[in-house]
């Protein structure tokens, strides 16, 4: 949460003409409410259930850029789906970096009760080592600007021709 994985992802997904879809945001979509308000009424077990369901049906989808919500490598049928049917890139951002970013925001369910900067390392604790499972590639984020974290993204997939090259994209 709070890494750019939709900054990125929808940039990248427009200059590969390809489709950005943010699976949160297809989530509150069809359930017709706000993660939050999920998390509320279900918890996080029957929001991770829903979750579980829209995954597998993305990553069976083809010529789409997929942004998954952060909890989502927590089930190892997610992780399997995404690593199997994709090619996965974790934007990997430290505790401090991501309590900067979201230190504002009020939307991050996990993050509203109590200090979000110890909810963070205890976050990043328990899922960097899921993330890392399931990616192909670990792009470290530091505090890039967006358009050059997608710039190192885009590279790193042309150069494991995942991508086309900048220049054959149409």
């Amino acid at each position: 949460m709070g890494a750019g994985k939709t900054t990125v992802g929808r940039t990248l997904a427009q200059r590969a003409g390809l489709r950005f879809i943010d699976s949160d945001h297809e989530i509150e979509r069809e359930q017709g409410c706000t993660i939050a308000a999920l998390f509320s009424r279900l918890g996080e077990a029957g929001f991770r259930d829903i979750e579980a369901r829209a995954i597998d049906a993305l990553t069976q989808r083809d010529g789409i850029v997929l942004a998954t919500g952060g909890g989502a490598v927590l089930r190892p049928e997610n992780r399997k789906a995404l690593r199997e049917r994709g090619t996965v890139v974790y934007l990997r951002a430290s505790p401090d970096d991501l309590a900067h970013r979201l230190r504002h925001d009020r939307t991050r369910p996990l993050l509203q009760q109590g200090d979000a900067r110890t909810k963070l390392q205890e976050l990043f604790r328990v899922r960097d080592p899921l993330y890392r499972e399931t990616a192909h590639f670990v792009m470290d984020t530091g505090r890039p600007s967006p358009a050059l974290l997608t710039n190192m993204v885009q590279m790193q997939l042309e150069l494991a021709g995942v991508l086309p090259t900048a220049g054959q994209v149409g």
